[in-house]
């Protein structure tokens, strides 16, 4: 059922009902007019018959001949004019005029008008008691006035509210009708544009002019919500496939070379079972070797996923300091003939995804750990964090310096290159990408330095310091999908 028709039949009913309503309430006071005026006619005949009715008693208590009895009795009815009264007395009771019969009971008491119902008929009654100046001249006077005017009257009132609200019901359903129609115009408008929308098939979105109309704009404003949440929702369903399939296509290109090592190394094995110890050694390292590379990888390949997957429900308060911690703890039990100085850490709040942080850390470790060996072979770490900036918005800064050859300037920027790495590194070539993956996402940069001492390489990230505010994601993350493609002067800025 259409809203505009719902619309007709609520007014359609509810109309006639006020009308009756107000009916009702119009009757009770047009009757208690009506008897108001009665009252007070009965009230004032009262006033004038009330000294008759005391001589009448008074000539009836003494005796008095009939004639002068007679001649009271018509000054009575005289004074009582249009209404009828009831006179009773010691003597007996006399009566004239329109009044209800002897067989209604009358009220022994009514100082003020009451009505009384006899033989169909309807009366207003006033009772007044005559009290005379001696003994035996007491008694009860009844005026009577009928009530068929004020209940004719009542009548005609009532059928001309029946008559009105059977009127006002259609008259009104048409009205409400023709009102409401106009009325939803704005919203059967916002229907036709919203029909023809598909978000499936095009990238059409509702343009909604405010019509002024709150509840129509209040819609127009939820389905704009709607619809871009949905946009939301399938960008991230699309990126997600992207990375999937991003994800299979690099395990199946970057795994290739290493799982066809692994079968010339174990076919060298199946073919010459007699193979001498040194040389079947050999042959199980390069396995081993092979293998832990596939296994890096694959861990490589999910974290640069995540990273590209994060929502920003995902960031929370993070102290730095506590992150850089755990990750040189975890690196030396890990590799326990390195040298990992780190001093006295200032506790550093950031706004960001812990597992982010983390990956920042260890990846920075990592590297130094394969590439900053010193010519003795071993590795020499230092893991710094202090707060810099010079504009309004502090920034964290975590260095990892190591004592190894360095990097030349023309290198630096392609370091973060996804799949990036020397001939003789046993990484996968998606640690520093993974580095510069979750300084974007949080908004920070890094950057290649060379050692505070002249020689080794320093790593630096720059975080902004941000207490409770979550940071705007970037719009597009293909860390994973595509070449790493920063922002120009991502790593190169010398703040």
């Amino acid at each position: 059922m259409k809203l505009s028709t719902r619309i007709a039949l609520a007014v359609g009913i509810t109309v006639p009902v006020l009308v009756l309503a107000a009916g009702w309430l119009l009757l009770h006071l047009v009757a208690r007019d009506l008897h108001a005026q009665q009252d007070a006619h009965l009230r004032e005949r009262a006033a004038q018959v009330t000294g008759d009715a005391r001589r009448l008693l008074r000539v009836t208590a003494a005796d008095r001949p009939a004639a002068v009895e007679q001649a009271r009795e018509r000054q009575l009815y005289a004074s009582a004019l249009d209404v009828g009264i009831r006179l009773a007395g010691p003597g007996g009771t006399v009566s004239g005029g329109p009044q209800p019969g002897a067989a209604v009971a009358l009220p022994r008491s009514a100082p003020r008008p009451v009505t009384v119902e006899g033989g169909g008929d309807s009366w207003r009654v006033l009772s007044v008691r005559v009290r005379g100046a001696r003994a035996g001249v007491d008694g009860t006077l009844w005026l009577f006035s009928p009530d068929t005017a004020s209940r004719g009257q009542l009548v005609l009132v009532r059928r001309r509210v029946v008559t009105v609200a059977l009127l006002a019901a259609p008259v009104a359903g048409l009205l409400g009708l023709a009102v409401a129609s106009r009325a939803a115009r704005p919203l059967r408008r916002l229907q036709r544009r919203t029909s023809g929308l598909d978000p499936r098939a095009d990238a059409a979105r509702l343009e909604h002019t405010p019509t002024g109309v709150t509840e129509v704009d209040d819609l127009a404003r939820t389905l704009h919500t709607v619809l871009a949440r949905y946009d939301e929702q399938a960008a991230r369903t699309a990126g997600a496939l992207d990375t999937a399939r991003s994800f299979a296509a690099a395990a199946a290109h970057e795994l290739r070379t290493p799982l066809m090592s692994m079968q010339t190394n174990l076919d060298v094995l199946t073919e010459h079972p007699g193979l001498g110890p040194a040389e079947r050694t050999e042959v199980l390292g390069d396995l081993h070797t092979e293998h832990s590379r596939m296994l890096g990888l694959l861990v490589m390949l999910r974290e640069l996923g995540r990273g590209d997957l994060v929502e920003a429900d995902a960031f929370g308060p993070v102290d730095l300091a506590d992150v850089i911690d755990a990750s040189v703890a975890d690196a030396r039990r890990r590799h326990p003939s390195a040298e990992i100085r780190v001093p006295v850490l200032p506790r550093t709040g950031v706004y960001g995804w812990e597992p982010g942080l983390r990956t920042i850390v260890d990846n920075l470790l990592a590297n130094a750990l394969v590439h900053g060996r010193s010519g003795d072979g071993v590795a020499r770490i230092e893991v710094g964090l202090r707060t810099g900036g010079t504009g309004a918005e502090p920034v964290a800064v975590l260095t990892v310096d190591d004592q190894g050859p360095g990097v030349p300037p023309s290198r630096r920027e392609a370091v973060f290159d996804r799949f990036r790495r020397g001939p003789d590194s046993p990484g996968s070539g998606l640690g520093l990408t993974l580095v510069a993956q979750q300084a974007a996402l949080h908004r920070g940069r890094v950057r290649v330095q060379d050692g505070p001492s002249g020689g080794g390489t320093r790593l630096e990230v720059r975080l902004p310091v941000r207490g409770e505010t979550v940071p705007a994601l970037p719009a597009q993350r293909d860390w994973l999908i595509g070449t790493a493609r920063r922002p120009q002067g991502f790593h190169k800025d010398g703040a």
